[in-house]
């Protein structure tokens, strides 16, 4: 959240902040009604303060004239005092509308056509076959059960079954392994239903309350990201310097009503309202906020190059970037029979804008004032488009899928997943 006294004395940042990231943002009616709100605060503190001077000076039992001007200043008390809390409830909602303005090293642009790749890792598999896309692998090995998701939920729900099943499950083990043993993230094993409240410090309400799947009598939300209640852990909390950075890990299914754009990715494993993923979140100094955006994507990076798999690094243009990001990357993996890349992880710096909402502070030392830290997260890596990119990148002209060396310790060092028919001599 963007602090009051900021849009005040930066109303032109903020305001061409908005229009790069293509956000629309109540700047001018918040500012018309802090105005009066300020109007409004000046003048039941000079009533007050007349109040306290007139009941000082009544000696004895009041006059009329006393009792008169006291009642009419309680009067102008209660009445302008709850204009002035409706201005300031409405004001505290309105500021929940204004984007996080992006970091000046972020490239001003309208769509994804104008982000920067920043680097590319590994080359495009080969083959000496047409390599088919992952949906028509994970049918042919019996990985995916499209029609029953279909019968039990509705369009972009999917049933995993076997292999694929024990493959998701291996990659998700996998993730966390890398995380907690070897980038030293604390792992956490969080609620699947938050409150409200969550929500919005992590910005996801009010700005995407469309995308939410929320309970009908409990007035909770399915999560959309481990992120919303990982990051709401410190919630109202004040941190010690000497405990940041904090890092955890976590593995959650995720929830989203709108998968993105009407009629994109209606086939396959790609786009879908329920999916599994690893996230990644971070809580750190104002000094070490970029360098740890660095750190972060560095780590989700890792677990694609321990697969072998190709992907590309992409620095996020305003229009392109999100409500709430300060600074973001996209890495994206090569599904080769798709012949396209894939966003597997979005690495995101917020500045202090979540830790606003969320009010989540720290003491740079004894008796300092709190000040709000500064919050990132990563997917580490979103697990359905991860192993899609597997299945396209490993398979073999007779139809079965290598299974990388990174990933059979956690298959029972099982080396491929085969053909039905030909399970028998794996």
């Amino acid at each position: 959240m963007i602090p009051l006294q900021r849009l005040r004395e930066e109303p032109d940042v903020i305001r061409d902040g908005a229009l790069r990231k293509g956000e629309s943002a109540p700047i001018d009616e918040i500012l018309q009604l802090d105005a009066r709100a300020r109007q409004l605060r000046a003048a039941v503190e000079a009533a007050r303060a007349e109040q306290n001077r007139a009941s000082d000076e009544i000696r004895g039992a009041p006059t009329d004239e006393q009792r008169a001007r006291l009642f009419e200043l309680k009067q102008v008390i209660q009445n302008q005092g709850a204009e002035l809390s409706s201005l300031d409830a409405r004001i505290d909602e309105l500021l929940l509308l204004v984007p996080n303005p992006p970091h000046a090293s972020v490239p001003i642009g309208v769509s994804s056509d104008d982000n920067v790749i920043l680097r590319t890792w590994g080359e495009p598999a080969r083959y000496e076959f047409e390599p088919r896309p992952h949906y028509d692998i994970g049918e042919m090995l019996g990985l995916f059960d499209f029609e029953r998701g279909v019968k039990l939920s509705g369009s972009r729900f999917v049933v995993l079954k076997g292999d694929g099943a024990r493959l998701q499950r291996a990659l998700i083990a996998f993730m966390l392994d890398i995380a907690v043993r070897e980038h030293g993230y604390s792992e956490i094993a969080p609620p699947y239903l938050v409150r409200p409240e969550c929500m919005v410090g992590t910005a996801n309400l009010p700005d995407k309350e469309g995308m939410a799947y929320a309970t009908r009598d409990d007035d909770l939300y399915l999560i959309p990201t481990a992120e919303v209640p990982v990051t709401n852990l410190y919630r109202e909390e004040i941190l010690e310097a000497s405990e940041l950075p904090i890092a955890h890990a976590a593995f959650t299914p995720c929830f989203r009503r709108e998968a993105g754009a009407a009629g994109a990715d209606t086939r396959g494993y790609v786009r879908l309202h329920q999916f599994d993923k690893v996230e990644m979140v971070r809580f750190t100094t104002p000094e070490r906020s970029l360098d740890e955006l660095e750190l972060l994507t560095q780590h989700a990076e890792t677990v694609l190059q321990r697969l072998g798999i190709m992907y590309r690094v992409l620095l996020m243009c305003t229009g392109d970037m999100g409500f709430a990001q300060w600074k973001k990357y996209d890495i994206e993996a090569w599904a080769p029979g798709m012949e396209r890349f894939l966003e597997v992880s979005s690495c995101s710096a917020f500045g202090d804008f979540q830790a606003r909402r969320a009010n989540i502070r720290y003491r740079s030392g004894p008796g300092a004032k709190p000040q709000f830290v500064h919050t990132l997260n990563g997917s580490g890596l979103a697990v359905p488009r991860t192993l899609d990119a597997l299945l396209e990148t490993y398979q073999q002209r007779d139809g079965s899928v290598r299974i990388p060396d990174a990933l059979r310790p956690y298959m029972a060092n099982q080396d491929r997943i085969a053909p039905p028919l030909t399970q028998q001599g794996r």
